[in-house]
């Protein structure tokens, strides 16, 4: 099959998650279009690299290694990165499966030499077994998955999701890698946003770049328990405000929020309007979800005043760093040496 070699990153970092650990590489190396290389890049944790290494020691096409940089998920794939065969690189989170025709629809899309991303969609999988009746579809992006307000099919996008996403390798010598303190570590507070700033980067670094996503390439994402209650709507609403304000600082407001704008004004209040008809035609968790919609849009409001603030005082950092160097002055550097 014609198309460029494509590399599949996952982060790992808990062996709480080694059965869908194992399902999401099965779920690769079942795809139609074949991946080159399969990278599990293990986020500082001993036990779990050990483990993996013995579970795919005899396993062809797949690869496990350490993250060389700070603990993290940027610097986990900028590890995956730079170890990488792959004229593209796909990242897959550590809890979803891939659908078969995954990385096909991800490959077709490249035909475009200025296609720099592709990204694709990703479903939720409620421990529960469905939604939580309360749990807003604007607020998908809290779980990791995607949301109502993003357009459908093949489109042009500011940028791609994390979870599910495909960079051409070049895309990394023009940008650099993901940029280190704006992403999330482990169990510390959810933040996120880092592909935003990455691909803002990218856009800046070369105009003409074409990022997309393809409603096609489809993901299924897990969601445990924990994460359908209120209390992480609240935690992850809060830290998502953070990591915008480390993005404006990175890249200018008016390109950090280009986006947002559009959401707040036009998605979200559809989406409260939505939950007050329900409610008032006495529909299940109308009232809920509309309620949801403003607690987070205020408390998102709220992450984003207090990191503004810390970011003026120099309390709130970024770096672009090298993957086999040291890390880079603020918003500069890259990916150093390529493959390894």
């Amino acid at each position: 099959m014609s198309g460029p070699d494509i590399s599949v990153v996952i982060c790992v970092y808990t062996e709480d998650r080694w059965e869908d650990i194992l399902a999401a590489v099965s779920s690769v190396r079942a795809q139609s279009y074949p991946a080159l290389e399969t990278l599990l890049v293990v986020d500082h944790n001993e036990a779990l690299l050990d483990r993996l290494t013995k579970e795919y020691k005899e396993t062809a096409g797949v690869r496990v290694l350490a993250n060389a940089g700070p603990r993290g998920l940027s610097a986990g794939r900028n590890t995956g990165i730079a170890a990488s065969y792959g004229e593209v690189i796909a990242f897959l989170d550590d809890d979803a499966v891939a659908e078969r025709d995954w990385l096909r629809h991800f490959a077709a899309a490249y035909a475009d030499p200025n296609v720099m991303a592709v990204g694709g969609r990703t479903e939720p999988i409620w421990a529960s077994g469905r939604r939580p009746d309360w749990f807003p579809e604007e607020f998908d992006w809290v779980v990791g998955c995607t949301y109502r307000g993003l357009p459908h099919g093949r489109v042009k996008v500011r940028n791609v999701l994390g979870g599910n996403a495909s960079f051409r390798r070049t895309a990394f010598d023009f940008a650099g890698g993901f940029a280190t303190g704006i992403g999330r570590d482990g169990d510390r507070l959810p933040l996120g946003c880092e592909e935003t700033e990455l691909c803002i980067r990218l856009t800046r670094a070369r105009p003409d770049a074409v990022l997309l996503i393809d409603d096609r390439a489809v993901i299924h994402h897990r969601v445990p328990g924990p994460r359908e209650h209120f209390r992480y709507f609240r935690t992850r609403t809060y830290a998502e405000g953070l990591s915008k304000a480390l993005v404006a600082r990175s890249v200018g407001a008016d390109k950090g929020l280009e986006s947002e704008r559009r959401y707040t004004t036009r998605v979200l209040p559809a989406g409260v309007a939505r939950g007050l008809r329900d409610a008032v035609l006495a529909r299940r968790g109308g009232a809920g979800r509309a309620g949801a919609i403003v607690a987070g849009v205020l408390t998102a409001a709220g992450g984003y005043v207090v990191g503004s603030v810390r970011a003026r005082r120099g309390g709130a950092t970024y770096s672009v760093v090298g993957i086999e160097g040291e890390a880079g002055v603020e918003g500069e550097a890259g990916i150093e040496g390529g493959r390894r």
